[in-house]
C-alpha cells in the first residue's frame, strides 16, 4: 500500500469524527467509575458523556437527550418509572402552548403585519430602521421562536436595503480599489449623471482626471459606507431575536429549564412564573436592546448624522423608495382579516392570563382555585385548545336561514396538522432530557459531591461570582447549544450557591439569561447561522460585534440581578425553601467525604 498523505489522512479523520467520538468518548470516561464514589461516579459518567455528545453533536441533540432513559436504569442510578415522567412535566406543556400559539400567529400572517407596521412607524432613516428591525425582532421572538423570527425578518430587511442602496452586487463593485484600471471602468457605469457631465469637459484634461479620481473616490467611500450599514441591518436581527427571547418564560428553552430544575431541586420555591419572570426580564431586555442598538449603529455607521439628515437629493429619493416598498407591502396585506383579529384577541388573553395568574406583588386570579392546582401550563393549554375549534371565518346567522347558501367547510383558526408540523418536538425531548439529568444528579448525590469540590469558590464575593458565572456560560454557549449548556451547568450552579450560603436564584437567574447571549460565532445559535448564510457577513464581523455585545450583556445582567432583581426575589437573604435541601445535603456530604478524593 502507498503511504497515505498526512493531509488526506487528517481529512479522513475529520470526516469520521462523529463516529470516532461516539466510540471513544465512553471508553475515555470509564476511569470516572473507579475514582469517584459509586453512584455519583455513574451519574457523572452519564452527564459527561451527554455533555460531549451535545457539544460535538455526535448524535442528534434529541437522541442524546434520551440517553438517561437507557443509562440511568441500567446503571442503577434511577428506576425508569422516575426517569420517564421527566420528559413531559408541566413545564413542557407551557412550552408546547407557546409553540402552538406561535404557529397560529404565523399561519394567519399576523407577525408580518406587526413587523411592517413597526417599520412604517419608525421611518426609513437607516439609524431608525435598524432600531425598528431590532424592536420588531425582539418583540416577535418573545412569542415566536428566535429562528422563525430571524427567518421572517431577513427578507423584509433585504427588500428595504435594496430600495435604499440599490443592488448588492453593484455596491460590492463600487467598493473595489480604484487603483485597478478594470475596477475604474466598472465603477464609471454607476457615477451619477451630473458627475458624468462634469467629467466630460474637454478643455481641462488635467482637472478632469483629478475630478474623476475624486468623484470615483467619493463613490467608493459611499459604497463602503452603505455596505457597512447593510451588514449592520443583517447582524442586528439575530442579535435582537436572541435578546428578545429572554423576556418571557416561553421565549427560549433555557428559561423553562430553570423553572423545571427549580421544581426538581427546590419544590417549595414558587417565585419564578410567567408574570414574575416578565417583570424582571423585560426591563433587562429593553436596556440591553438599546445599548446593543447604539453599539451596532455606531459600529456600522448608523449613528452618523448623514443617516439621520438628508443631505443629498439621491439619498432622500432612496429613502422615499424604501418607504414606498414598506407601504406597498403593508397595503398588500389588506384590511385585518377575521382570523387575524381573533388570534390577536386570543393572544392578548393568553398573555394577560399568564401575567396575572400569580404576579407576586399582588394577588392573582389563581387565588380563586385550590392553592397549587392551577399553573401557567393550565392557562396555556386552555387558550390554545380554543384555537382548534374557533372559526377562522366570521360566522353568520343568516347562513342558517338561507336555503340557497352554499355549505362552506368549517375551518378552525389552527389545524392539528399545522400545529404538528410547526412544533419542534426535538426541543421538547431536549427539555425532558435536561429534567431527567437534573433528577439523576439530585437522586444520586452527584450535585452534593460536586458542591463539596467547589468549596474554595466560597472566598469569591457573590457579586463578582455572578459576573464570572454569566461570562463563563456566555462563552461556553458560543460553542454549544444554549439548551444543552444550561442543562449541564444549572445543577452545579445551584449546588455552588448552597455551598457558599447564597440564595440559589442569585446565581441561577444570571446563568440562565447569560446562556442566550451567544453573539460571536455563526454556529452559536440558529439565528446567527441564518444571518451568516445570507453570504453578506463574515466571521470577523460577528466576532468584532459580538465580543462587545457579550460584555454589554454580562454587565446588564449583573445590573439587573443586583438592583430590581434583588428586591423582587429577595436575593439578599438565604431562603427557607432552600434549607431542606441544604440539611439533607449535609448528611449525604458526610457519606461522600468517606470516599477517596478524585
Amino acid at each position: 500500500y502507498a503511504t497515505m498523505d498526512p493531509a488526506k489522512f487528517s481529512r479522513k479523520l475529520w470526516g469520521a469524527r462523529k463516529q470516532l467520538i461516539l466510540m471513544l468518548a465512553p471508553l475515555l470516561l470509564l476511569p470516572l467509575l473507579f475514582v469517584v464514589p459509586p453512584k455519583e461516579g455513574k451519574c457523572l459518567y452519564v452527564v459527561l458523556l451527554m455533555a460531549v455528545y451535545w457539544c460535538t453533536e455526535a448524535l442528534p441533540l434529541a437522541v442524546t437527550a434520551m440517553l438517561p432513559v437507557c443509562l440511568f436504569p441500567t446503571m442503577g442510578i434511577l428506576p425508569s418509572k422516575k426517569v420517564c415522567p421527566q420528559y413531559f412535566l408541566e413545564t413542557n406543556f407551557l412550552f408546547l402552548s407557546g409553540l402552538v400559539m406561535a404557529s397560529a400567529i404565523e399561519e394567519c400572517g399576523l407577525h408580518r403585519r406587526i413587523a411592517l407596521k413597526v417599520l412604517k412607524i419608525v421611518g426609513v432613516k437607516p439609524a431608525w430602521l435598524i432600531l425598528g428591525m431590532m424592536i420588531t425582532s425582539s418583540f416577535l421572538s418573545m412569542w415566536l421562536s428566535n429562528t422563525a423570527t430571524t427567518a421572517m425578518m431577513l427578507p423584509i430587511a433585504n427588500a428595504i436595503l435594496e430600495s435604499l442602496f440599490g443592488n448588492l452586487e453593484t455596491l460590492k463593485e463600487n467598493c473595489k480599489d480604484k487603483s485597478d484600471p478594470e475596477g475604474d471602468s466598472r465603477v464609471k457605469m454607476h457615477v451619477l449623471p451630473c458627475e458624468k457631465q462634469v467629467l466630460t469637459t474637454e478643455n481641462t484634461p488635467d482637472w478632469t482626471d483629478r475630478s474623476e479620481q475624486k468623484n470615483l473616490e467619493e463613490v467608493r467611500r459611499e459604497a463602503e459606507y452603505q455596505m457597512k450599514v447593510w451588514k449592520g441591518f443583517l447582524i442586528s436581527i439575530p442579535y435582537a431575536a436572541s435578546i428578545g427571547g429572554t423576556a418571557t418564560l416561553t421565549g427560549t428553552a433555557p428559561n423553562l429549564i430553570l423553572v423545571g430544575q427549580l421544581k426538581s431541586y427546590f419544590p417549595e420555591c414558587d417565585l419564578i412564573n410567567f408574570g414574575s419572570w416578565f417583570v424582571f426580564a423585560f426591563p433587562l431586555m429593553l436596556i440591553f436592546l438599546i445599548l446593543g442598538w447604539i453599539w451596532i449603529a455606531f459600529l456600522y455607521g448608523g449613528l452618523n448624522t448623514r443617516l439621520c439628515i438628508s443631505k443629498h437629493d439621491e439619498r432622500a429619493a432612496a429613502e422615499a423608495k424604501a418607504k414606498a416598498v414598506i407601504d406597498e407591502d403593508y397595503k398588500k396585506l389588506g384590511p385585518i382579516k377575521f382570523a387575524e383579529g381573533s388570534i390577536t384577541f386570543l393572544f392578548i388573553i393568553f398573555a394577560v392570563l399568564l401575567f396575572t395568574r400569580d404576579p407576586k406583588f399582588v394577588n392573582g386570579w389563581s387565588v380563586f382555585f385550590t392553592k397549587g392546582y392551577v399553573s401557567d401550563a393550565v392557562t396555556g393549554v386552555i387558550i390554545i385548545s380554543i384555537l382548534f375549534f374557533f372559526p377562522s371565518q366570521c360566522p353568520s346567522l343568516r347562513w342558517w336561514f338561507d336555503s340557497r347558501a352554499s355549505n362552506t367547510p368549517y375551518v378552525p383558526l389552527l389545524s392539528w396538522r399545522k400545529a404538528q408540523e410547526s412544533v419542534p418536538w426535538n426541543i421538547i425531548l431536549l427539555l425532558g432530557g435536561g429534567f431527567a439529568m437534573a433528577k439523576g444528579c439530585e437522586e444520586s448525590g452527584l450535585a452534593v459531591w460536586i458542591g463539596n469540590h467547589l468549596q474554595p469558590l466560597a472566598q469569591v464575593p457573590p457579586a463578582v461570582a455572578v459576573i464570572f458565572i454569566t461570562a463563563f456560560i456566555a462563552c461556553f454557549t458560543e460553542f454549544a447549544s444554549n439548551t444543552a449548556t444550561i442543562i449541564i451547568f444549572l445543577p452545579v450552579i445551584a449546588e455552588l450557591a448552597i455551598r457558599v450560603n447564597v440564595n440559589p436564584l442569585y446565581f441561577m437567574i444570571p446563568a440562565t439569561t447569560g446562556c442566550s447571549y451567544a453573539f460571536m460565532l455563526p454556529v452559536s445559535t440558529p439565528p446567527n447561522s441564518i444571518a451568516f448564510a445570507s453570504g453578506h457577513l463574515m466571521v470577523k464581523d460577528m466576532v468584532k460585534t459580538g465580543f462587545v455585545m457579550n460584555i454589554l450583556g454580562i454587565l446588564c445582567v449583573s445590573l439587573a440581578v443586583n438592583t430590581w432583581g434583588l428586591h423582587m426575589f429577595n436575593l439578599h437573604t438565604y431562603p427557607d425553601w432552600a434549607r431542606p435541601l441544604n440539611a439533607s445535603s449535609a448528611t449525604v456530604a458526610t457519606h461522600a467525604i468517606c470516599w477517596p478524593p478524585s
